[in-house]
């Protein structure tokens, strides 16, 4: 488990009222102007592949808790957040929400934490996944119908990192957390090649080995939803202009890329 940071900001509290807590005055009452600012102290934490602990994903509900309770605590925490922006905002399939790369993904999440005597609960506010090489080919998803017939993974092409299921509770929007938990995930990837390279091997034996041989290098790439395209930008990435657009779970989506310098160990 990684704490990669931690950084503050004064946020206009999501609510406008709270109940209080003294017997003696039960109440609730309307936040004034300056009580409706709080101090978060953010905090960003991760996970390592559940394919490590040969351990079964579960999606977490809150109706049966028990199930999940082989899920690493930030893996839960995430799929909260994935879930709550993904399927209840956005309507995506909650079938195909955990797919085959979860098992093989760290996942890093950011957490917001208070100091207000009548609000310390910490809630997880942001999410990146970080999925190792390789992928399938891209035609993949421009033909869906040709999969079958397509090599399972891509060798071809340089292996890249994919960033995936970036997601921002929708209150806390605005502060720059994507960007941010982004970050933690790529400055973790710059400085654990081996880790990254290891996975792959486990993952797709000698079928994954890229035709240079040479494993991952530093690209990064992410599948990016058209209406976040410059915000990427902002982050460095570029499109590929060559990848085209194509459909997933009726989004619109965009190949994008950028290069991290590794850390020599």
């Amino acid at each position: 488990m990684l704490i990669s940071s931690i950084f503050l900001f004064i946020l206009r509290h999501p609510r406008t009222t709270w109940t209080s807590t003294s017997t003696s005055n039960p109440a609730a009452r309307i936040l004034d102007e300056d009580q409706a600012k709080m101090t978060y102290t953010f905090t960003t934490n991760s996970h390592p592949p559940a394919l490590l602990t040969n351990k079964t994903l579960v999606y977490p509900t809150l109706a049966n808790p028990t199930r999940t309770s082989n899920n690493h605590p930030v893996f839960n925490h995430a799929m909260h957040i994935r879930h709550a922006v993904f399927i209840e905002e956005q309507g995506c399939n909650p079938d195909a929400e955990i797919d085959a790369d979860d098992a093989r993904s760290w996942q890093y999440v950011i957490y917001a934490n208070t100091t207000d005597t009548h609000d310390q609960e910490e809630r997880a506010v942001a999410v990146v996944r970080l999925v190792p090489p390789p992928h399938a080919p891209h035609e993949a998803l421009q033909e869906p119908a040709r999969a079958s017939e397509l090599p399972a993974f891509d060798v071809r092409h340089e292996p890249y990192v994919k960033i995936t299921r970036v997601a921002v509770i929708k209150e806390f929007r605005g502060l720059g957390l994507a960007a941010k938990v982004m970050r933690a995930a790529e400055e973790w990837a710059a400085e654990n090649k081996e880790s990254i390279d290891a996975m792959c091997r486990r993952v797709a034996g000698d079928d994954g080995i890229d035709e240079q041989g040479k494993g991952w290098t530093g690209l990064v790439g992410l599948h990016a939803q058209v209406q976040v395209e410059k915000m990427y930008q902002r982050m460095g990435y570029e499109t590929n202009h060559s990848m085209g657009t194509w459909d997933e779970e009726g989004i619109q989506h965009v190949g994008m890329f950028k290069r991290v310098d590794l850390v020599e160990k």
